[in-house]
C-alpha cells in the first residue's frame, strides 16, 4: 500500500516552474529520500506534501485520500526542519507535548506519550530542561520526538541534520534510521548530501531542475545511473564517450579510444537499446592502480601515469592520464600512495561498468 501518492504534481511560482509534472508512490513504512542540489525542487515537493504550499496542478494523496484541500493541521503529519523550531520558553516535555494539545486525549495519556517519545530518542532524563540547555544533537532528537509523539501517518524531514557537525551528523543518521525502523513510520527525507541518502534510504528520488532523474534503491541509483546527471551527482564517476557496436543477450559491446572494446552487462545499461553513440561509466573506486610490474589478473589493464594525488588519510584520490583521458581513481592506501609522475597499471572489470546513451552526432 502507498502511504503517499503524487500524481502529475506541478508547482509554479509566477513564470518559474519549480516542479515539473512529478508522479511517484511512497510505500507504507519506507524511508524515501528526495536528493538533489539546491534549487532542484526537493524542498518544494516536501512542502506540498506537508500542506505548507499548494500544488499548481496535480493531486496529492495520503493513504489513498486526496489531501490537496486539507489544511496542514488536519493532515496528521510529523515535520522536522533544519532549525528544529523548539520553543525556548517551554521545557522539553512541554515542547514534545505541544502537538498533543489539540488532540482529544487525557493529561495522563499525553504524559505517557511524551515519556515514551523521549525514551525512543534516548533522552528520558531531560524533560524538565529548556532547549538552550541541550546540545545541537539533543535538540534535533527533541524535534524528532515532538514530530513522532502525535503518531503521524507520515514523517517529513527537511534537511534535519545539516546544522550538525560532521561526526555528530553521522551518529544522528544512524540513530534516525534506528528510530524509523523501530516504529515503522513512513518517512520522506530531504537532503543534498549523497552519503546521507545512500546510508539511510530504502528508495532515493534523484531530482534536478524540478524533474525526477531516477527513482530506485541506493544500489540501483549508484551502480546503474539512469542519466549523466545521476552518475555525476552521486559519487565520482569517469564518463567516457564510446560507440555501442552491438546489443545482445550478453550485454553491450562498447568501443572507445585507448580502451578498445568492453562488454558491459545489459542490466547495467537499461537505457541503451541499440548501436550508436554511448557513454561508458566507471566509478572512481572501481579503478584499481597497481605497479606496472604486477602480474596480469582477470581485470582489464591499461597503462597510465599519475598526474595528481589527493591524499585523504586512509585513501587517496588519483588523477591518472590514460591516453587522451584523465581518469579519477579512489584506492585505499596500504603503505604509501603513488607519487605524481609514477607509471601505473590502471585495472578494472567490465562487470563494474555501466553505460548511458551518448549524444547524437
Amino acid at each position: 500500500m502507498s502511504a503517499v501518492t503524487l500524481t502529475n504534481i506541478v508547482k509554479k511560482f509566477g513564470g518559474f516552474t519549480a516542479v515539473h509534472r512529478m508522479s511517484m508512490d511512497i510505500p507504507d513504512g519506507s524511508f524515501v529520500t528526495l536528493l538533489g542540489p539546491s534549487g532542484c525542487g526537493k524542498t518544494t515537493t516536501l512542502r506540498m506534501i506537508a500542506g505548507l504550499i499548494d500544488p499548481s496542478e496535480g493531486d496529492i494523496a495520503i493513504k489513498g485520500q486526496r489531501i490537496n484541500d486539507v489544511p496542514i493541521h488536519k493532515r496528521n503529519l510529523g515535520l522536522v526542519f533544519q532549525n528544529y523550531a523548539l520553543f525556548p520558553h517551554k521545557t522539553i516535555a512541554e515542547n514534545v507535548a505541544f502537538g498533543l494539545k489539540y488532540r482529544d486525549i487525557s493529561k495522563a495519556d499525553a504524559e505517557k506519550k511524551v515519556k515514551d517519545a523521549l525514551e525512543l530518542v534516548q533522552l528520558p532524563h531531560v524533560s524538565d530542561r529548556y532547549p538552550k540547555q541541550l546540545s545541537g544533537g539533543q535538540q534535533q532528537r527533541i524535534a524528532l520526538a515532538r514530530a513522532i509523539v502525535i503518531e503521524p501517518d507520515v514523517l517529513l524531514l527537511d534537511e534535519p541534520l545539516s546544522a550538525l557537525d560532521a561526526n555528530l551528523r553521522e551518529d544522528m543518521r544512524v540513530e534516525l534510521k534506528r528510530i524509523q525502523h523501530q516504529i515503522g513510520i513512513t518517512t520522506v527525507f530531504v537532503t543534498h548530501d549523497q552519503s546521507e541518502a545512500l546510508a539511510m534510504s530504502d528508495r532515493i528520488v534523484v531530482m534536478s531542475n524540478g524533474r525526477v532523474e531516477q527513482i530506485g534503491s541506493p544500489e540501483e541509483v549508484y551502480n546503474t545511473p539512469a542519466s549523466e546527471f545521476v552518475s555525476r551527482f552521486l559519487g565520482i564517476s569517469n564518463i567516457l564517450p564510446a560507440t555501442c557496436r552491438t546489443v545482445n543477450g550478453n550485454g553491450l559491446d562498447l568501443e572507445l579510444a585507448d580502451f578498445g572494446q568492453i562488454n558491459v552487462p545489459k542490466n547495467r545499461a537499461p537505457n541503451v537499446g541499440e548501436a550508436g553513440p554511448a557513454q561508458l561509466v566507471i566509478r572512481a573506486e572501481k579503478l584499481f592502480l597497481t605497479d606496472k610490474a604486477t602480474p596480469p589478473d582477470d581485470r582489464i589493464a591499461l597503462d597510465g601515469v599519475v598526474e595528481a594525488v589527493d591524499y585523504q588519510g586512509q585513501a587517496a584520490r588519483y588523477f591518472v592520464r590514460v591516453g587522451g583521458h584523465q581518469l579519477q581513481a579512489i584506492n585505499m592506501i596500504d603503505d604509501h600512495p603513488f607519487q605524481e609522475g609514477a607509471p601505473v597499471s590502471v585495472r578494472f572489470r567490465p562487470r563494474d561498468c555501466a553505460a548511458l546513451p551518448g549524444a547524437a552526432a
